[in-house]
């Protein structure tokens, strides 16, 4: 648990905020969001093995240049489609 020491003449709110601050760099609020309900073992691995083969092919499209900017890439598709006429 993270622990923070008030400042002679310090304000609650910022260190309130400080404690804040401090509980989310150590993941407090996440790790009791994970726990909240049982997980069974092979659903985490099965979570664990996506997010790396993600993390995978991401690193490999960026590395081949196809990825600079992931929202950016889908715009410039979808605006360089022109309609044909047909006569």
């Amino acid at each position: 648990m993270p622990t923070i020491k008030i400042r002679e003449n310090e304000p609650f709110e910022v260190a309130l905020r400080r404690f804040k601050r401090a509980c989310e760099k150590a993941g407090i609020l996440s790790e009791i969001r994970r726990r909240e309900f049982y997980e069974k073992p092979t659903t985490i691995r099965k979570r664990e093995k996506a997010s790396s083969i993600k993390r995978h092919t991401k690193k490999i499209a960026r590395e081949n240049g196809r990825i600079k900017n992931y929202n950016s890439s889908f715009r410039s598709i979808s605006l360089n489609f022109k309609k044909k006429k047909f006569r």
